[in-house]
């Protein structure tokens, strides 16, 4: 399938131009969305409201599996789950962070580790939508250090009690279920569970004030004594590993999301070029302007080859942790430069959300930090070149 989209304008060297069959059906689908999302999405970002009508919408076109094998449901491969999630940051970061939250973690986390019961009872509801997940493992002084988080599990009888606090939790104050990452007593490691979101001792607070990612709440969850049963943790998660392990699948989403906010920018910054007059000329015919936007160009050809690389490793069951480290540092590295220069070549409409570079921008500024820091993918990558870690 050749989208138009995606010509020689932005993907130059044709990377996407032969998807097929259910990823290209899909994409498709994901670019459709758009319509629906653009001519909303400022009015919910610049209010700061979360739009669940949106996201339950990209539930019912099928777009939060994020390539897992889930029974009714179409089975993207890698390459087909991050076109999508190119395709949703292309569009908002907020609509984009809820498939990541929604399929990339929750859904990730039942699917990867929970029992038939609990695949049974949660699998369908967070696949459509119909409920919203969270993934709770940051805490208020566990973020880069998420391997030493605080929040205990005790066991009590057929029950465990439940005591910390979480923070940025995407989905964690919105009705919906969390799967909280908590230190057991029984064993010192760490575990999942299933919360609902209405149990006694859950307090949420949607954290205000934020200058990006505005049109999603995340959450300051408190765990006061929440005492869940037996039943409720998941039994296949008994370490950190299995946590890190969800967190690498998502961090290739990140490189893909780099690359969808970069791609927005991008096509603004030709259009404008191609239609402001300065000067009695197009912008375009300025060589300052082309060699800038040659520049940009050969930037999201990069990102596109660390994306198509990873999704060929990712289906071959090759993928290392540590490429996918690579390519999050690389594409958000990347992605910022692209929106900085975007925007100014903009001018002073470059801070306007009806021209949306802006908003991507910021929104670049948040998937820069999540999913693991610059610095700390950094050295996850210089441990495995140089075989010495320097985390301390």
């Amino acid at each position: 399938m050749t989208d138009p989209l995606l010509n020689a304008a932005s993907d130059y060297y044709e990377l996407f131009s032969e998807v097929s069959g259910a990823d290209a059906e899909a994409w498709a689908r994901a670019r459709a969305f758009g319509d629906e999302v653009l001519p909303e999405i400022n009015d919910y970002w610049q209010r700061a409201e979360y739009p669940l009508d949106l996201v339950r919408r990209a539930g019912e076109l099928d777009l939060f599996t994020d390539g897992l094998d889930v029974p009714g449901h179409a089975k993207l491969s890698p390459l087909g789950a991050g076109l999508v999630n190119m395709e949703l940051s292309r569009i908002d970061g907020s609509i984009s962070t809820a498939l990541a939250v929604q399929g990339g973690l929750a859904l990730r986390c039942v699917v990867l580790y929970g029992s038939d019961e609990q695949r049974e009872r949660w699998t369908e509801p967070l696949a459509t939508g119909e409920v919203l997940g969270a993934f709770a493992l940051t805490e208020p002084d566990h973020g880069s250090d998420s391997v030493s988080l605080a929040t205990t599990a005790v066991r009590d009888g057929d029950s465990w009690i439940l005591n910390g606090e979480k923070r940025w939790i995407g989905n964690g104050a919105s009705g919906g279920i969390t799967v909280v990452w908590a230190r057991r007593s029984d064993t010192g490691e760490v575990g999942g569970f299933i919360v609902q979101q209405d149990t006694p001792g859950y307090e949420a607070e949607v954290i205000e004030d934020k200058a990006a990612m505005r049109a999603i709440h995340q959450a300051a969850i408190t765990f006061r004594d929440v005492r869940v049963p037996d039943s409720a943790r998941l039994p296949g998660a008994t370490s950190f590993k299995d946590t890190a392990a969800v967190l690498s699948a998502t961090r290739v989403g990140v490189a893909w999301s780099a690359l969808g906010h970069a791609l927005a920018c991008y096509q603004e910054a030709l259009e404008h070029a191609k239609t402001r007059v300065q000067f009695g000329r197009p912008l375009a015919k300025s060589q300052i302007i082309q060699q800038r936007l040659a520049n940009m160009s050969m930037q999201i050809t990069t990102m596109q080859l660390h994306c198509r690389r990873l999704a060929e490793l990712e289906s071959a069951g090759k993928l290392d942790a540590t490429q996918a480290s690579m390519a999050k540092v690389n594409n958000t590295r990347l992605a910022r430069a692209i929106a900085a220069d975007a925007r100014d070549m903009l001018g002073g409409n470059g801070i306007l959300l009806t021209r949306d570079v802006i908003r991507h921008m910021v929104d670049i500024e948040a998937i820069h930090t999540y999913e693991g820091t610059d610095t700390m993918q950094s050295l996850i990558v210089g441990r495995q070149l140089t075989g010495m870690g320097a985390f301390v």
